[in-house]
């Protein structure tokens, strides 16, 4: 009877495992049977730009106006590009920008993780009248585009915010002019705002996943709310802590729009590497060439970041996607 009860779930699995027929049985078995060296060549073809920049930015603007970037020279050589993008004086210089984004860049990472971690957790784990609905609300801001909101977070920065009671000529302070127009505070708060739907959205799908049977015992322990989130519930998230951190750090750290918008494309102590690598152009595109050193410049850093916390990354995507 064993032997009869175990063929028919086999039989099952193994037609599960076979690819499906039509359409998409076709484009599977076609994508399956692709030979390791297209997709090699896939790679190469993928990455030519980016190595045209890296080449192009160590030869100065004649030499990347004659030739292309293959036909580079031990005689064109040179670190010019790179020394002129950190030390400019016309743009401010890397070397502030650099200061500014991380001061813009950390709290912007830091702040949403933090708020985001507790509102998860209540969300997921604590009962209380609401949830449901104040959930709902919160994740469909993430229907709402970043640039509708844009104009009225610099008007609040910029002058506060106020409400005019209708049939009345009364009006109330809501926000008080906080004098943030212009600062790298409004930028980082500008995208912590802007990351907490998704944050809480993402960590919260998250802890619900976790075994409840964990919960329970700690209650059973005396355990309080704050004791299972601090004790088990954020040693056991730090996966997907870290992957949100990597992205929402990628984000912040090559944004323009935001910065641009806050602060002005005119230049002025606070501005970040994006603006300013856009102001290295100068004035009629003169410095054009000054581009692919001022890429690279910025590009260091993400490239940092991701490579030393590549394993929470992969862990964080992969979170809760296996039980047991």
């Amino acid at each position: 009877m064993a032997v009869v009860d175990i063929a028919p779930d086999r039989a099952a699995a193994a037609a599960s495992a076979e690819p499906a027929s039509g359409l998409i049985g076709g484009i599977y078995r076609f994508l399956s049977a692709i030979p390791t060296w297209i997709l090699w060549l896939v790679v190469i073809i993928w990455t030519t730009p980016t190595l045209s920049l890296f080449v192009n930015s160590f030869r100065g603007r004649d030499d990347q106006r004659s030739s292309v970037f293959w036909g580079i020279t031990p005689s064109q050589f040179s670190l010019e590009n790179y020394d002129a993008v950190w030390n400019s004086q016309a743009s401010g210089g890397l070397r502030e920008g650099f200061v500014n984004s991380f001061a813009i860049a950390i709290p912007a990472t830091i702040i949403p993780i933090a708020i985001a971690a507790f509102a998860a957790y209540a969300f997921a784990w604590i009962d209380f009248r609401g949830r449901e609905g104040m959930f709902i609300g919160l994740v469909s801001l993430l229907a709402i585009p970043n640039q509708v909101a844009l104009l009225p977070l610099l008007q609040t920065f910029a002058s506060g915010a106020h409400l005019t009671i209708p049939w009345t000529e009364k009006t109330v302070t809501l926000i008080p002019d906080l004098g943030l127009q212009g600062t790298s505070h409004a930028v980082w708060l500008s995208h912590t705002s802007f990351a907490l739907p998704f944050a809480v959205f993402l960590l919260h799908n998250y802890m619900k996943s976790l075994p409840a049977d964990i919960f329970e015992s700690a209650r059973i322990d005396g355990a309080d709310h704050f004791t299972i989130f601090w004790r088990l519930v954020l040693p056991l998230s730090v996966p997907v802590l870290a992957a949100f951190g990597i992205f929402q750090f990628l984000w912040t750290w090559n944004d323009f729009l935001i910065a641009t918008t806050m602060l002005g494309s005119a230049g002025g102590g606070n501005t970040p590497l994006t603006i300013r690598i856009a102001a290295l152009v100068g004035e009629f595109g003169r410095n054009e060439h000054l581009l692919t050193a001022g890429a690279f410049v910025m590009s260091a850093v993400p490239l940092l970041v991701f490579f030393a916390l590549q394993k929470y990354f992969v862990r964080g995507l992969l979170a809760g996607s296996v039980k047991g």
